[in-house]
C-alpha cells in the first residue's frame, strides 16, 4: 500500500497596511536605527490597525491561499490557527474564521505554541493527513502583537509585527511533507513569555491589563541558537539527507543573527536562505508562512525542493518540518 502524504498546494500570505519603521521607533522610545539593524536586522514591521483582529489578518490569508490552491473552503476538512493572540478567549479563533470562510462544520482549533505556532499545526495536520482521517486541511499562523507590548520597553517593542500567512494542505501519493519534529521545555518559561492570564490573573489598573511580552534577550539568543542547530541534525538524520541537499532553509524570522547562525550550521550560503525579518520584524507564528509565501510568489522556490521549515518560541517551544515542494 502506497503512503500518503501531505502536500502544499497553496500559500497565502497578509500585512496590516501601517508600517513602523525603526526611524518612526526612535521618536517613542530610545533607541536608534542603527541600533535595531545591529542587533535584529530589522528595518520596519507591520501594525495593525485600529480594531484589527488576528482574524481579519487570517481571513484574508487564507482566502488568498484557498484561491491559489484551487479550493472551496468548503472542501476543507480541518482549520488550524497557530496563534498567541487570540482575538477572544473562546470560541478559539479558529471557530470564528472557519465560519467567516464558510467551512461547513469541520474541526477547527487553535494552537498556542508562540512562535512555533505554525509549525506545531503543520505538524498536526501531516498526521491527520498520513492518518486518512483528513484529506485537505488548512493551516494559519497569524498574530497581532503589537497589542501586547510596552511601547516604552524597547528591547522588546522593537522587535515584533503582526501579520498572517496560510497553507492549504491536500492528500496526495507524491512526496510532500517528509517529516515534522516537535518539541517543547517549559524550564524556560521565565525567559520569554507573558504573565498574565485567564487563571492567574490580570494587573489591575494597568493599560491592557498588564497583558506585556518580556523577554531576557541575551539567554533567549543563546538558547535559540543551541537548539536549532540541534533539530537541524534531528531533521536531516531522519531523512538520511545531508545538509548540501537542502535547497532552501525558511526561517523563524526573530532575529538575523539566529537566522545566520542556523544556515551556518546548514553550511548554507544566506542566498539560499528565505529572510524577511528586515521588513516584517517577529510576527511569531505568522513568520515561517510569511516567509514561504513570499519566497514561493517571488519564484525563488521551484516545484521538487527541499524546504527546511523551522521555528523556535517562548515556552520554549521548537519545531522543524522538511518539505518537498
Amino acid at each position: 500500500m502506497s503512503k500518503t502524504y501531505a502536500r502544499i498546494i497553496g500559500t497565502g500570505s497578509y500585512l496590516p497596511e501601517k508600517v513602523m519603521t525603526n526611524h518612526e521607533l526612535e521618536q517613542i522610545v530610545d533607541t536608534t536605527d542603527a541600533w535595531i539593524q545591529e542587533r535584529t536586522g530589522i528595518r520596519e514591521r507591520r501594525i495593525a490597525a485600529e480594531g484589527q483582529t488576528t482574524a481579519d489578518l487570517a481571513e484574508q490569508a487564507a482566502r488568498i491561499a484557498l484561491k491559489e490552491a484551487g479550493v472551496a473552503p468548503e472542501e476543507v476538512d480541518l482549520l488550524i490557527l497557530g496563534t498567541t493572540t487570540p482575538d477572544i478567549v473562546f470560541p478559539s479563533t479558529a471557530c470564528l474564521l472557519q465560519h467567516r470562510l464558510g467551512c461547513g462544520d469541520c474541526a477547527a482549533f487553535d494552537v498556542n505554541a508562540a512562535c512555533s505556532g505554525f509549525i506545531y499545526g503543520l505538524s498536526i495536520a501531516n498526521q491527520y493527513i498520513q492518518a486518512g482521517t483528513a484529506k485537505t486541511v488548512l493551516v494559519i499562523g497569524a498574530e497581532t502583537l503589537s497589542r501586547m507590548l510596552d511601547w516604552n520597553d524597547r528591547s522588546t517593542c522593537v522587535l515584533f509585527g503582526d501579520g498572517a500567512g496560510a497553507v492549504v494542505l491536500r492528500a496526495d501519493q507524491t512526496p510532500g511533507i517528509l517529516s515534522t519534529h516537535i518539541h517543547a521545555n517549559g524550564a524556560y518559561a521565565d525567559l520569554l513569555g507573558a504573565d498574565v492570564g485567564v487563571s492567574r490573573g490580570f494587573k489591575e489598573n494597568e493599560k491592557n491589563a498588564g497583558l506585556r511580552v518580556h523577554m531576557r534577550g541575551n539567554e533567549v539568543f543563546k538558547v535559540a541558537v543551541r537548539t536549532l542547530g540541534r533539530i537541524v541534525d534531528e531533521t536531516l538524520k531522519a531523512n538520511d539527507m545531508t545538509q548540501s541537499q537542502i535547497d532552501w532553509l525558511i526561517p523563524h524570522q526573530a532575529n538575523l543573527r539566529i537566522i545566520q547562525a542556523t544556515a551556518k550550521k546548514l553550511s548554507m550560503p544566506m542566498e539560499r536562505v528565505i529572510v524577511t525579518v528586515d521588513k516584517h520584524g517577529n510576527t511569531s507564528a505568522a513568520s515561517v508562512p510569511l516567509a514561504l509565501d513570499e519566497a514561493v510568489r517571488g519564484g525563488s522556490v521551484k516545484p521538487g525542493e527541499h524546504l527546511l521549515l523551522e521555528a523556535f518560541g517562548g515556552g520554549f517551544t521548537w519545531g522543524s518540518a522538511l518539505v518537498r515542494y
